[in-house]
């Protein structure tokens, strides 16, 4: 498409949206930041209506009106019949001759990864996992929670350590430090108290999420209970990983699995071992990474990779988001 082509840039999740208008020699034009994209909460129409008022902002800075092509990761875009209806709607905005749209876990994938291949597992609120190769094909899972066979994410976490503190403090369950260092970090005295408060909205039923790094202090002082939860985690991201290696016939040649969202990227260290020690063991080949660049980069990747752009170009792109 030549240096002429620029690409919009969007990393759309549920609590935040990151535009960025780049050219195709790698240079950020703009970029701008808006709320979070839930189509299951307001409507399609809503939450496109919502990010446009994030890419005008963008389109303005850089002086644009539309541009070559639209790079859209979006948070709720979990089958491809989702992908596609949001694709129209981006389509009708008339932002760029061409758009495609993923599930925003692929922007966390090419983020983090030299060239469109390999596995990424986000593990934030929930848990999710997809894969692509330079020839198109993608593995992924709905991600849709326990029922799509889900386990774990912040919110699961927070859920199974408030579950084994309940069983513990009423004699139903193996004894646990969580039954004491759950309701200490709210200032309550029991596990009893916790659970009334959270049922009642005495605590915003939002702030569970901060149970996720007690439970974690909690495995690292060495409670077994909560050593065994964490442990388990790391099963599910791998478990995750290696079935999408199988699927894009990468388990048997070197490939990066990149790991993203909070949980992974706060780097606790029971966590991220033990998830090294088991690909090692059953994805021996293949190499673990952090990543902590903004997602967007990933959405400005792809978007890179559809108007051929030069490795030199993606470079430059990479050390604009300091990696």
């Amino acid at each position: 498409m030549g240096l002429s082509a620029r690409v919009l840039a969007i990393d759309a999740g549920n609590s935040k949206t990151d535009v960025a208008i780049v050219t195709a020699d790698g240079d950020v034009l703009a970029t701008a930041r808006g709320g979070g994209f839930r189509p299951p909460a307001v409507g399609v129409d809503a939450a496109t209506d919502d990010l446009a008022v994030t890419v005008a902002e963008a389109l303005a800075t850089a002086g644009l009106t539309s541009v070559t092509h639209v790079s859209a990761c979006l948070a709720n875009a979990d089958f491809p019949v989702e992908e596609e209806r949001l694709a129209a709607a981006l389509r009708a905005r008339a932002w760029g001759t061409t758009v495609t749209v993923r599930n925003d876990t692929f922007a966390i994938l090419r983020a983090g990864a030299t060239e469109p291949r390999g596995v990424a597992v986000v593990c934030g609120a929930g848990i999710n996992c997809v894969g692509m190769r330079p020839d198109g094909r993608t593995a992924r899972f709905p991600a849709l929670g326990r029922v799509s066979g889900d386990w774990g994410g912040g919110w699961g976490l927070s859920e199974e350590a408030l579950w084994h503190a309940s069983r513990a403090e009423d004699g139903r369950g193996a004894p646990t430090a969580l039954s004491h260092t759950l309701p200490a970090h709210f200032g309550l005295p029991s596990v009893y108290a916790l659970v009334e408060a959270l049922h009642l909205d005495h605590i915003p039923a939002l702030r569970r999420h901060e149970l996720t790094p007690v439970l974690f202090a909690t495995a690292a002082g060495g409670d077994p209970i909560a050593r065994t939860i964490v442990e388990r985690q790391a099963e599910e991201v791998v478990g995750m990983a290696v079935v999408a290696l199988t699927r894009l016939d990468l388990l048997d040649e070197p490939a990066p699995v990149l790991l993203g969202g909070g949980v992974l990227a706060a780097r606790h260290a029971q966590l991220n071992d033990h998830i090294a020690h088991l690909l090692a063991a059953r994805a021996p080949k293949a190499t673990p990474h952090v990543v902590t660049a903004s997602p967007v980069l990933g959405a400005a990747l792809l978007g890179l990779d559809a108007v051929d752009a030069s490795e030199e170009a993606q470079g430059r792109l990479r050390r604009y988001y300091g990696v």
